[in-house]
């Protein structure tokens, strides 16, 4: 199947054409293998990451074997509003020579405009809630569906969405095909293929790639906590990215963060779940047209959207789990470009940081905040290479009698440094009063502890030991990472000699524990030696 192309697979001429106009020649894996099992009829189980192409893989299915031109031939569920415009704005340019009409209905927009364009739709693309809204209302017909699909199946379970896609399966007609896509496959989602799949249904299984893309360039910046906004400042003003989604927590953070933003001079929005959808489809059409530079953003409000061209994803904040650190990075470096993806962390998630790359797989580098003057020098080179480019093109001819005015009056050095510094002005958009950002001091101490998992150790036995021995609070200890034959452990600089004292010596299932100061943490050098390296070099004299 190396080989295939869309043109093997025996689909329809429109569709091949409208395939050839976006211009992909061959399949994905998850359209290579699942396309010719659902143009047979099956019922199908997709298990595939997004963005491998799981949208054109059912898309091309329902399009090339739907029958009933005259009613709602297919539904499909996606679990946000912003996943759901995404599939219908995909399928409408597979459909780009079928008459067929595909419409979308999610909360948030006019329920009677979307019952009106039910009354001719082929394809209904919906959330669960609101295309259960209108199964109940009458307006959404299910006797003539012939394919229904689940498009990431795992995270309408995770929103709480289960019971209403088992309510819309139950509602259309037995001898429907049914295609469900899902990056996991948790006890719930094989029971629901179970009860609502045929019995002969294909499972389709991509092997999962590397959780982060080679193409994105991954760094982190230490600040203190009050710094953050500073750092970010000056990140944009250094980089000068030409468009960037920046990424915080919660919603209020989202708030803030614009609110101070735009109050510097930035072309920023942010989007988050307490936006009403008009808002928020607002925003991100400015986002996409370029009439914003920077979109700040929760993780549910980001999830789904897949805007070209962003240079720059920035982690204000670290997100809760790994898994959203990767969703986070994968909106930049798409279609093969390069992408940047910054960090901005305190001290204290620096372990969390340590994790996040040892999952990944991720080579996440430290650098330095940018200097006032590294930024001024960056501006100037920057100005420097517009004002080259214009006399080259000879574009200045309107301003040559202003600027013989000018030169009579002034002295031409004094005139040049003064129109660079007016349009400089206009080019930096934060007044920095410290050249460079004091680097934190780090809070905690790395402690090695000499035993590990062969020796039955787990992170409540540990706790308990340090707790008890060192008559500490458990608050005061983070990071714990145990390995096969040693663990690692921060602690507040205030109580890791009282740690050190009062654990060494004792023991943990029979097991004796000497505790050190891991080489390259804060304090003397233990005799732990290369047992610290990799990530923590990173926090060596600083």
């Amino acid at each position: 199947m190396t080989n295939l192309t869309f043109k093997d697979l025996g689909l329809r001429e429109g569709l091949l054409r409208a395939i050839d106009d976006l211009g992909f020649t061959s399949p994905s894996p998850i359209q290579a293998e699942s396309l010719p099992v659902t143009l047979e009829g099956f019922d199908i189980i997709g298990q595939a990451q997004t963005g491998t192409g799981k949208t054109a893989a059912f898309g091309c299915a329902i399009i090339n074997n739907i029958k009933n031109r005259n009613s709602i031939a297919s539904i499909i569920l996606a679990p946000t509003r912003e996943l759901a415009l995404q599939v219908h704005d995909e399928l409408i340019k597979l459909t780009k020579y079928e008459k067929l009409n595909i419409v979308a209905v999610y909360g948030g927009a006019p329920i009677h405009h979307q019952a009106r364009d039910l009354k001719r739709a082929n394809i209904v693309v919906g959330t669960p809630g609101r295309v259960l809204d209108h199964i109940r209302r009458g307006n959404l017909p299910l006797d003539k569906v012939e394919v229904f699909v689940l498009d990431e199946a795992d995270e309408m379970l995770n929103m709480g969405f289960i019971e209403d896609m088992e309510e819309i399966m139950k509602s259309i007609p037995e001898e429907r095909q049914t295609l469900l896509f899902s990056a996991t496959m948790p006890a719930q989602i094989k029971k629901l293929t179970k009860k609502y799949l045929k019995s002969d249904a294909k499972h389709i299984a991509i092997a999962k790639t590397e959780m982060t893309a080679s193409k994105i360039a991954q760094y982190f910046y230490e600040v203190q906590g009050d710094q953050r906004l500073e750092a970010l400042c000056r990140l944009i003003d250094f980089d000068m990215p030409q468009s960037s989604i920046i990424f915080c927590r919660t919603k209020k953070g989202v708030d803030d963060l614009v609110t101070a933003m735009q109050s510097r001079g930035y072309m920023v929005e942010g989007m988050h779940g307490d936006m009403s959808q008009v808002q928020r489809m607002k925003t991100l059409k400015k986002f996409k047209d370029g009439a914003l530079k920077f979109l700040v953003a929760t993780d549910v409000a980001a999830r789904g959207i897949d805007v070209e061209g962003v240079t720059h994803v920035i982690n204000y904040e670290l997100p809760q789990d790994i898994e959203s650190y990767v969703h986070r990075i994968g909106r930049t470096g798409r279609a093969g470009r390069e992408g940047t993806a910054y960090s901005i962390i305190t001290p204290r998630e620096f372990g969390y940081l340590r994790q996040i790359r040892n999952t990944t797989k991720s080579d996440i580098v430290k650098k330095s905040v940018p200097t006032v003057q590294e930024i001024y020098n960056n501006k100037f080179t920057t100005m420097v290479d517009e004002v080259s480019s214009i006399i080259d093109a000879k574009g200045y001819d309107k301003f040559v009698d202003v600027a013989k005015e000018l030169n009579e009056r002034y002295d031409a050095v004094e005139v040049i440094a003064s129109l660079m510094k007016s349009q400089f002005d206009t080019k930096l958009s934060f007044d920095y009063s410290t050249d460079a950002l004091v680097a934190p001091k780090s809070q905690d101490v790395r402690l090695f502890f000499s035993a590990g998992k062969r020796d039955g150790l787990t992170i409540k036995n540990l706790l308990t030991y340090i707790t008890d021995n060192a008559k500490v609070g458990a608050s005061q200890i983070r990071n714990i990472d145990i390995m096969e034959n040693f663990t690692f452990v921060n602690v507040d600089e205030a109580i890791h000699q009282q740690v050190l004292t009062k654990c060494t010596g004792n023991k943990i299932n029979k097991r004796k524990i000497n505790v050190e100061v891991a080489t390259g943490s804060k304090g003397k050098g233990g005799k732990s030696g290369g047992r610290n390296k990799g990530f923590n070099r990173d926090r060596k004299n600083k």
